[in-house]
C-alpha cells in the first residue's frame, strides 16, 4: 500500500518516529508521501526524505491554514527549496474557510501560484479543501486540459462533487473518515470508481475506527483499506493493487 498523505516529520512522532516507520513497513506500507505546511516544518519534512529515502517522499506547499500577510515570502522559499531539492508534489495547499476566513483573497493568490508551480515543474497538486469544495473545484476546472493533475486529499464531499473532481483528472484521497459511522463518505464512493481512489492517513489526524480520537500513524492504512473492500464489495488484493497503481501515476513514479 502507499500512504499519499502522511505528516511523519511533525512534532507528534519526535520521539519515535522510526517505530512508527517500521511499524508502517510491517503493515505493508511501501511508500510513504509527505505533504508541506510552511517554512516552520520544511527542513524537518527534507530531513526525513533524506534519511529515508526510497520510502519517505516529500513535497512542499503552503498549507491554506498557514496564509498571512507573509504568504509570498513563504512561496519564495518554496520556490527557492524546489531549486535545490527532489520533490514529489506541490501541496499541501488549497482552500479553508472553516477556521478564519481573515485571508480567503491570499488564499485565491496562493493557491494559484502554486498551480503554476505544478505545472512549471511538472509535479502533482495536493489539494486540502474544508468548508471550501465547490470553490477548490472552481479554481482547479480552470487549469483544466492544461496538464495539471493531483489529489484531493481527505475528500468528504458529495457524489457529483467527486465526479467533478474525477472530471478535472484528479484523484479522491481517502482516509480515516471512510471508516466513521455517520460521515456518510462510505456511501459516496459506493457509485465512484476505485481506479478514482488512493489511500491516505493525513497521519497524525483522522484516525480510523477503532483508533478514532488517538494520533494517527501510516500503519492504520490497512483499516481505510479493509473498509473500502466492504463499500466496494471487493477483495482487498484488488483495492491494494488498484490505490497503489493510482498513486505510482499521480506520483509519475
Amino acid at each position: 500500500m502507499i500512504d499519499t498523505h502522511s505528516h511523519l516529520y511533525s512534532n507528534a512522532y519526535k520521539s519515535d518516529v522510526e517505530v512508527v516507520l517500521q511499524n508502517a513497513k510491517l503493515a505493508g506500507v511501501a511508500k510513504i508521501f509527505l505533504p508541506a505546511i510552511d517554512s516552520n516544518t520544511h527542513q524537518q519534512m527534507l530531513d526525513l526524505q533524506f534519511m529515508h529515502s526510497n520510502y519517505c517522499y516529500a513535497m512542499l506547499g503552503l498549507h491554506p491554514c498557514s496564509v498571512n500577510t507573509q504568504y509570498k515570502e513563504e512561496l519564495d522559499i518554496i520556490e527557492t527549496l524546489l531549486q535545490q531539492n527532489t520533490v514529489y508534489g506541490i501541496g499541501e495547499t488549497g482552500l479553508d474557510f472553516y477556521w478564519d476566513k481573515t485571508f480567503v483573497n491570499q488564499q485565491y493568490e496562493a493557491l494559484h501560484a502554486q498551480i503554476n508551480l505544478a505545472l512549471d515543474y511538472n509535479l502533482p497538486l495536493i489539494l486540502h479543501t474544508r468548508n471550501a469544495t465547490k470553490e477548490t473545484i472552481a479554481v482547479v476546472t480552470e487549469y483544466k486540459g492544461k496538464g495539471l493533475t493531483g489529489i484531493f486529499h481527505c475528500f468528504g464531499g458529495t457524489t457529483e462533487e467527486a465526479l467533478q473532481i474525477i472530471d478535472t483528472n484528479f484523484f479522491l484521497g481517502i482516509g480515516g473518515v471512510v471508516t466513521y459511522k455517520n460521515a456518510g463518505l462510505a456511501e459516496v464512493l459506493k457509485d465512484i470508481p476505485l481506479s478514482a481512489m488512493v489511500l491516505e492517513t493525513d497521519a497524525p489526524y483522522l484516525s480510523p475506527v477503532p483508533y478514532r480520537g488517538k494520533r494517527n500513524e501510516s500503519a492504520y492504512i490497512n483499516y481505510v483499506a479493509e473498509k473500502l473492500t466492504l463499500v466496494k464489495n471487493t477483495t482487498l488484493e484488488e483495492i491494494i493493487t488498484v490505490t497503489t497503481a493510482n498513486a505510482l501515476c499521480v506520483f509519475k513514479l
